[in-house]
C-alpha cells in the first residue's frame, strides 16, 4: 500500500481516538445519553444528536456539528468532510483514528453545546 498511508495508520494505532474514547467523552457531558439510532450508537442532550458513532470502511466514524466558520475551517483539513445529510448545516465527519482524543474532546464539546444551546431556544414557550 501507499507508505504515507501506512505511516499514518501506525501512528494512529498509538495516538489516534477510538470508540471508547468517543463513549466516554460523550457521556460524560450533563444529560448525555446514548440510543440505538440507524442501527449505530448515537448520543444525544435532550433528545437531539450531537455525535454519533459508526463504521466506514472498517474505520470508526463520527460526525459533530461546529459553529459555521469552525466548520469551513475544518474543511480545508484533508482528515475532515461534510456529513452526509447535515454538512450543510455545519456538521463535519471524521474517523476517529485520524484525531487525537484531545482534538475529539473539543469536537464533541463544542457540538454538544451547540445542539444542547439549540434545543434550550426552541424550547422556549
Amino acid at each position: 500500500g501507499d507508505p504515507a498511508r501506512m505511516a499514518r495508520r501506525s501512528r494512529a494505532a498509538t495516538t489516534g481516538a477510538t470508540g471508547e474514547d468517543l463513549r466516554r467523552i460523550a457521556l460524560s457531558f450533563a444529560d448525555a445519553v446514548e440510543t440505538l439510532t440507524w442501527g449505530e450508537p448515537h448520543f444525544r442532550i435532550r433528545n437531539k444528536i450531537f455525535c454519533g458513532l459508526g463504521v466506514r470502511d472498517g474505520r470508526e466514524v463520527t460526525s459533530v456539528k461546529l459553529e459555521r466558520a469552525h466548520a469551513e475551517a475544518r474543511l480545508l483539513d484533508p482528515r475532515f468532510r461534510p456529513a452526509p445529510y447535515v454538512g450543510r448545516y455545519g456538521w463535519v465527519a471524521f474517523a476517529l483514528e485520524d484525531v487525537t482524543p484531545d482534538e475529539l474532546a473539543a469536537l464533541l464539546e463544542e457540538s454538544y453545546r451547540l445542539v444542547e444551546r439549540g434545543g434550550a431556544r426552541k424550547r422556549r414557550r
